[in-house]
């Protein structure tokens, strides 16, 4: 399998270990670095970069967890992100992949009051964070991160922004790769605020 933004391979350790060949690709060098110190990491073949960087597969499943898809906020972006799946899926091969429901208009519980949150972090001591949303505009939603370092009141800041695609869009645009959309379901941990598309490169 092919995981699309593994970040710090939770899923490509979890299933290495569990027999499955695993190629985990993240453009976060931090990331995988976390990763590499997982158990089971030696067993996965991590490749630092886009799409682009990914060698020639064959593989049954691609997967792009945690919100992954909207990180892709242009239209060639996310296309070319669709096309390397749908290139390094077999034939009957399965892409899944969540995106948030902009219906549920998530954004909209992202401030401090409901997110402020304190955990203490081994060798770092309590580290305060929070999102606040910068700003809105179709289904493009920026917020920033803000951490508080407890030990010395260092503060780091981290700005993003998501793409809400719609049910409609994603299957259109999944469509348009070459890709079967089979199913567009709930998460089962998050019914009504996930769309999870199931989808199949035919042959």
């Amino acid at each position: 399998m092919l995981d699309i933004g593994c970040g710090t391979g939770t899923l490509a350790c979890l299933l290495a270990g569990r027999g499955v060949a695993v190629t985990a690709l993240d453009p976060a060098a931090a990331s995988i670095a976390v990763a590499r110190r997982k158990a089971g990491a030696d067993l996965v073949d991590w490749v630092v970069g886009d799409v682009a960087a990914l060698p020639a597969l064959a593989v049954d499943l691609v997967t792009m967890t945690a919100n992954v898809a909207e990180v892709f906020c242009a239209d060639a972006d996310w296309d070319a992100v669709l096309r390397a799946a749908h290139d390094a899926l077999r034939p009957g091969g399965r892409l899944v992949f969540e995106s948030r429901d902009p219906a549920r208009r998530a954004w909209e519980e992202w401030d401090r009051a409901r997110s402020d949150t304190t955990a203490d972090v081994p060798g770092t001591g309590p580290v305060q964070t929070w999102v606040d949303v910068l700003d809105v505009r179709g289904d493009l939603v920026t917020f920033r991160w803000t951490f508080v370092f407890g030990s010395d009141g260092a503060v780091l800041t981290s700005d993003s922004t998501l793409r809400f695609r719609s049910r409609a869009e994603l299957v259109a645009s999944v469509t348009a790769a070459g890709l079967v959309v089979e199913e567009v379901r709930d998460a089962p941990d998050r019914p009504g605020r996930e769309l999870v598309v199931l989808a199949r490169r035919p042959g």
